[in-house]
């Protein structure tokens, strides 16, 4: 199969093409931010952490994964920035036993407080299930992330907008890799405008054909896009702006006590129903559901490419995907 010869984008990756020297597309048309725009951000953002510190309970909202890069982006917040952290955790039934230690441990270390928000595993095993078998999705969505994690995203965004809404925190935070999100959206306010669009591309496609009645009231509902703008809070992913090493980021938390799972596929250090989904969408497309934020990485220099490539072309642990598949009821 052929690559870019910058990024790890395959050829079977929707829409690419290659120029003469064998680079995508999508590098030749997405910039990177250099060093001076990573400082114009962290300057904006750390005016704002001035602005908004020790005015409310909270100052942030953190959607928390137990994960390397959330982890490392709640120390940032909470030992760097001083910032008081709620740790929201989505419990999708399918948390590591090791990352749920890591939650527990990180967030005492970080002085943190630690929500587990927790819907019925029957509903998320359906909810779960009918997106992996049924076409609900853009295939833009599906560019960038497979559709059983489109769903679970999708309804922890939700979650960490209703607590912000719900008990005045003025930020939201999440801990998005520089390849996950565009440094653009770095430092978002979010408003009823833009989170109309957002949901018209998850929360009714999914509603719309699971027609699960339970399953719209941990989506925003229209009550909470009609709070006035000035409840809102501003998005961050502070990692974005800063310098991104994944090898560096786990020498950190290990050193604060996080632990590594060991039952977990090589892109994630929480989620025990990611192997299936990469699987899933592998088999369908014909690209790794990782390929555009690695290649983002890859484009920043935070990875190198040959590094990159081996984890998008790594075949699933079909121990861990056959594990997934059962609980979900899923043949593979």
């Amino acid at each position: 199969m052929k690559f870019c010869s910058r990024c790890v984008l395959p050829e079977t990756f929707p829409g690419i093409y290659f120029d003469e020297k064998g680079v995508c597309n999508y590098c030749n048309n997405t910039p990177v931010p250099d060093e001076a725009k990573k400082l114009e951000y962290l300057k904006k953002f750390e005016s704002l952490v001035e602005q908004v510190r020790g005015k409310h309970e909270y100052d942030v909202v953190m959607a928390y994964s137990g994960g390397k890069d959330s982890t490392y982006t709640m120390y940032m917040l909470t030992q760097k920035y001083g910032l008081r952290l709620l740790a929201l955790t989505f419990d999708n039934g399918f948390i590591s036993r090791q990352a749920r230690e890591n939650i527990i441990r990180m967030t005492d270390v970080m002085g943190a407080t630690s929500i587990l928000f927790r819907p019925s595993f029957t509903l998320l095993k359906s909810v779960f299930r009918y997106s992996a078998v049924h076409d609900i999705y853009s295939p833009k969505t599906l560019d960038r992330a497979s559709a059983i994690c489109t769903t679970c995203i999708g309804l922890v965004k939700s979650q960490v907008l209703k607590m912000a809404l719900k008990m005045h925190i003025p930020l939201s935070a999440y801990g998005w890799s520089p390849g996950q999100a565009p440094i653009s959206s770095a430092i978002m306010q979010t408003n009823p405008r833009l989170q109309r669009l957002t949901l018209s591309s998850v929360r009714d496609p999914l509603i719309g054909g699971f027609r699960e009645n339970n399953l719209a009231r941990y989506f925003l509902s229209d009550d909470d896009l009609a709070i006035e703008k000035e409840r809102w809070p501003v998005n961050i992913h502070p990692l974005a702006f800063t310098d991104y090493d994944e090898d560096a980021i786990v020498r950190s938390i290990e050193s604060l006590g996080w632990v590594k799972p060991k039952d977990t596929d090589p892109n994630s250090t929480n989620c025990l129903l990611n192997a299936l989904a990469n699987y899933l969408h592998r088999k369908r497309f014909g690209f790794h559901p990782y390929a555009w934020e690695i290649a983002g990485i890859v484009r920043s220099d935070s990875m190198s490419r040959h590094d990159g490539i081996e984890k998008t072309t790594q075949d699933e642990d079909m121990a861990m995907v056959r594990f997934a598949a059962e609980k979900l009821g899923i043949d593979v």
